[in-house]
């Protein structure tokens, strides 16, 4: 017998009701807010479940910049934000491309980004089955990564992509973010950009979004320097607005002008948080 959550029927329904074909002929899926029905209780224990499958079944792909300092008078820069797609690849689809142009980086030809906004470290896990990602999700809060973990300790910002459905969102606009996240500051400075770039959000501390809000503390983008970060949960329909192929093979090289406002108003953001005081580590 096949088992089905509650919140999954209730999503599907919703779904339902609002009708009409969604964009790029990606069909809307319930996104795991929750860990009610994830096969793997850790990224530990998926590792372990599926040892010698990594590059076939999953991967994982990061980046951290180098930074030195060997001066014994002066204090050298040290790393500020991070960006993670913890399901990407075909689990959340669309947000490991995002993860890639957010923190500077062309998704496919990893060419940084000319656009005054620097580049930023970034950790990404991903499905790679030709069907069946979804089995793939850890929920963020029990994820243990280790590189995840300590990219995210070591940064005082974190900024984690995220997929949701329309009716998840519960926004007038199915082409929708919901903004969460124990960082008051960066959320304000994400829905601004967002508000300036014309794309439509929900603050994720309304209660009726609560499983999207991004504030448990076990959370790996609440779990910096700071001890909060942000939490993007983009709907189906904004992503696959995205790309002209919305596909795994096609999505990097596809990316359409949706892609770029929201990759813009992201990374704009993050520049006008690097300037806060509360960015300054003595």
């Amino acid at each position: 017998m096949t088992q089905t959550s509650r919140r999954t029927v209730l999503t599907a329904l919703a779904t339902a009701a609002v009708g009409g074909p969604l964009l790029g002929g990606v069909a809307a899926s319930p996104a795991y807010a929750t860990d009610e029905f994830d096969l793997y209780t850790s990224n530990t224990d998926l590792y372990t479940k599926l040892a010698g499958q990594e590059g076939t079944e999953f991967a994982r792909r990061y980046k951290r910049h180098e930074y030195l300092d060997t001066s014994l008078g002066q204090r050298h820069p040290y790393h500020r934000t991070t960006i993670m797609a913890m399901h990407g690849g075909g689990i959340e689809t669309g947000t490991s491309e995002l993860c890639l142009g957010i923190a500077g980086y062309h998704p496919a030809t990893l060419a940084p980004l000319q656009d005054g906004h620097g580049a930023h470290d970034y950790w990404m896990f991903e499905g790679l089955r030709s069907s069946g990602n979804r089995d793939l999700h850890v929920t963020a809060k029990n994820n243990d990564d280790h590189v995840a973990l300590s990219m995210a300790a070591s940064s005082l910002n974190v900024l984690s992509l995220h997929g949701c459905t329309a009716a998840q969102a519960g926004t007038a606009d199915p082409r929708a973010v919901v903004v969460g996240g124990l960082n008051e500051r960066f959320k304000t400075l994400l829905k601004n950009a967002f508000t300036t770039a014309g794309i439509a959000w929900r603050d994720g501390n309304d209660p009726a979004v609560r499983d999207l809000a991004g504030v448990n503390p076990d959370n790996p983008c609440n779990r910096t320097m700071l001890r909060k970060g942000a939490q993007l949960e983009l709907t189906t329909e904004l992503r696959a607005a995205m790309f002209r192929v919305n596909t795994r093979a096609g999505r990097a090289g596809s990316t359409t002008e949706v892609f770029d406002r929201f990759v813009t108003a992201c990374r704009s953001a993050i520049t006008t948080l690097e300037q806060d005081p509360d960015q300054i580590v003595l």
